[in-house]
């Protein structure tokens, strides 16, 4: 070989060398920071970049995938000075690559300190019950005092959670003492309740008896009152009429009155259920004869007919 081909050759290598350290490929889940010199110049994106071979080198590879810290339990003090155990995690993920590695040594390290010191601050606010019925709730909080303390370090606090809420035996046993000392209050309250519900509703239930038995009354007295009135215009409108027979015809109507009443009479007195032996009077034939003859009188018309056969005594 001459030394011209020699020196093409290595002329294609120098050339190669150069685009193999000028061109760098960057991963979907990565961005790639590039320094110069030992100072940070660029951010490489996903994909086919080029730099500045010999110059530029890729410095840190950074992962902007989401993260999870592992689970970690801390002690806090709630609100009514209980202690307590808390298991919890956070999810975060690198959005300004270079500000988590030139600004912080270890960013996992730094996002659990703050995590620790910001649940210990949201669960003192709370008491035991609340910490336990209002988890959703502190977990939003941590993630916005998280978000706000991490934002410098480029780290963007995606969610946390609080996994587990630890207590000693004795707490629990102050707890099951109190639930059953609340069951029992509202079983109390439960009772007071129906038996309250059951004394209305037995007033309410004497209440409506009473109005329906004054209906009623009211009702029987209107037709007892209707039952007189009627009565009192039915005997006005009888005695109008014997006023106006008497006036008309004078004793025979008079006579007529009296022989009826007495008809009436016998009639009531045997029709009774206390009658068991009845006497008629031999003169009865006597009375009824004289009560056709005042009936022919009070109606003269009557007399063309031919007269009635007459009653035999009976002995």
């Amino acid at each position: 070989m001459t030394n011209f081909e020699t020196l093409i050759l290595l002329v294609v290598i120098f050339f190669l060398v150069l685009v193999y350290k000028g061109v760098e490929v960057v991963p979907q889940s990565q961005v790639h920071l590039v320094e110069r010199f030992g100072r940070y110049t660029k951010t490489l994106a996903p994909g086919l970049n080029f730099i500045v071979p010999f110059l530029d080198i890729i410095a840190h590879r950074v992962s902007i995938l989401e993260r999870q810290l592992p689970e970690f339990k801390i002690s806090v003090i709630t609100k009514d000075n209980v202690e307590v155990g808390l298991e919890s995690t956070v999810f975060y993920r690198i959005v300004d690559a270079p500000s988590s590695v030139y600004r912080i040594r270890h960013i996992d390290k730094a996002v659990y300190t703050a995590s620790t010191s910001i649940v210990r601050s949201a669960a003192g606010k709370l008491e035991l019950d609340e910490l336990q019925s209002s988890r959703e709730s502190m977990n939003q909080e941590i993630a916005v005092n998280l978000s706000a303390a991490a934002e410098i370090w480029g780290v963007e606090v995606t969610r946390t959670e609080i996994t587990d809420i630890v207590v000693d035996e004795r707490t629990k046993e102050s707890q099951r003492q109190q639930l059953d000392a609340e069951r029992e209050r509202r079983a109390m309250i439960a009772k007071a309740e129906g038996e309250r519900r059951s004394v209305e509703l037995r007033a309410d239930a004497e209440l409506y008896e009473a109005e329906k038995q004054a209906d009623a009354i009211k009702v029987k007295a209107d037709a007892e009152a209707y039952e007189v009135r009627v009565k009192a215009e039915a005997d006005a409108k009888q005695t109008t009429l014997l006023a106006q027979a008497i006036k008309e015809d004078g004793q025979p109507a008079i006579d007529f009155e009296i022989l009826k009443r007495q008809v009436h009479a016998l009639s009531a007195v045997a029709t009774s259920n206390n009658t068991k032996t009845l006497i008629i009077p031999t003169d009865i034939a006597a009375v009824l004869g004289s009560l056709e003859t005042i009936l022919q009188s009070i109606r003269p018309e009557d007399k063309k007919r031919p007269p009635s056969m007459p009653v035999t005594k009976k002995p």
